[in-house]
């Protein structure tokens, strides 16, 4: 494993990991009994509603001659190729139907499956669990159930607000999340007069820790140079307000910030499409300024503005990205990717030799940097 104390020259190796949950569609666009594309770790899928409204992901490949199923008929309960009406359950997979076999032909149809994936509805997503895939060329079987229970944003109260946002990003996945945890680049990228300025930058030191899959920036006290910070302070009226920041394995950043009762929890993702695409989506809950009108309007406002100030950040990287030059990581501000790149090393190297995952960190460490 690399020394994570020295500079680093470094390329993400955009390699794609399986064996977790992703967000797939958001839940809104899936309307019954309606099929529709998606593309997650490469792997294309059909995603769909049945008559009962539950979420499914089937491989959007027919295992007969690779016709989209995307491109058939659904009735609610089974997925029909366009191309010779083959059909399969829309949960399992399962071939129900060869319309051209004959009585006397004994092809047991029931062996025959569709790629099926777990498919969950949560927090405003379909999220499904992207099993290993099998070797090249080998047909399907009956999906085994998902290992995990389905991520979620956390809550602190019965009643809250929820909004999502996405972003398609023309960059790896690596590059992704590497962005996502970056702690430097807000005062040039997340410049506004509502946010911060440029010109409030100032040395900050933040306390981290090791968590299964992942790592935490330990609860803390916001910036003093965000002004929706100061304004939750004094709207919530408490002694205190801090954030906690967690990474998780394969591409999950959780946030929580807590003032009293009143809390503000996001769940951000960056999903793998391909080698040099990925999607950010994000899903907030809050029970702030809920008595306040067009609150939930105005922090929508603010998390576009955001993702979109990202997305077009990573427009302009990937210009320079075309030329794959070496990259380097330093301390402490890069710190967080080297824990990334260590972690994700680390996870696939126990999955190659069955043995445990040796995490990157060794204990609490404080890193300071200035923004």
């Amino acid at each position: 494993m690399p020394d994570l104390d020295a500079p680093q020259r470094q390329t993400p190796d955009s390699l794609m990991l399986f064996g977790f949950w992703y967000r797939a569609l958001p839940a809104d666009q899936v309307r019954r009994n309606q099929l529709h594309k998606a593309t997650l770790l490469e792997i294309p899928l059909v995603i769909g509603r049945d008559k009962k409204g539950l979420p499914f992901a089937l491989r959007d490949a027919c295992p007969h001659r690779g016709m989209p199923l995307h491109c058939g008929q659904f009735d609610g309960q089974q997925v029909e190729c366009s191309y010779h009406g083959w059909r399969f359950d829309a949960h399992s997979g399962q071939c129900q139907l060869i319309p051209s076999l004959t009585s006397d032909q004994k092809l047991k149809i029931d062996r025959i499956y569709a790629g099926s994936y777990p498919c969950e509805e949560r927090d405003s997503y379909i999220w499904v669990f992207m099993h290993e895939p099998g070797p090249s060329g080998a047909g399907f079987t009956k999906a085994a159930d998902a290992p995990v229970n389905v991520p979620e944003v956390e809550k602190f109260s019965g009643k809250y607000r929820t909004a999502y946002l996405t972003a398609d990003m023309p960059v790896s996945v690596d590059h992704g999340i590497i962005g996502l945890m970056d702690p430097a680049h807000g005062p040039f990228v997340h410049q506004a007069w509502w946010w911060r300025k440029r010109e409030s930058i100032h040395e900050k030191h933040k306390h981290f820790e090791p968590i299964p899959n992942g790592f935490r920036m330990s609860a803390h006290t916001p910036s003093s140079n965000s002004a929706p910070y100061k304004l939750l302070r004094m709207y919530a009226d408490a002694d205190s307000t801090t954030t906690t920041i967690d990474f998780v394995l394969p591409n999950m950043r959780l946030e929580t910030i807590r003032a009293g009762k009143m809390w503000f929890s996001s769940l951000t993702t960056v999903t793998p499409i391909g080698r040099s695409q990925c999607r950010i989506d994000v899903v907030a809950c809050w029970n702030i300024f809920n008595a306040v009108p067009f609150v939930p309007s105005i922090l929508k406002f603010v998390f576009a503005k955001f993702v979109e100030q990202d997305r077009h950040t990573m427009e302009l990287q990937a210009e320079g990205l075309k030329q794959n030059p070496h990259l380097m990581l330093i301390d402490d501000a890069d710190r967080p990717a080297k824990w990334y790149f260590g972690l994700k090393a680390a996870h696939l190297e126990a999955k190659r030799s069955g043995g445990e995952m040796k995490h990157p960190m060794s204990g609490p460490v404080t890193l300071r940097w200035r923004s």
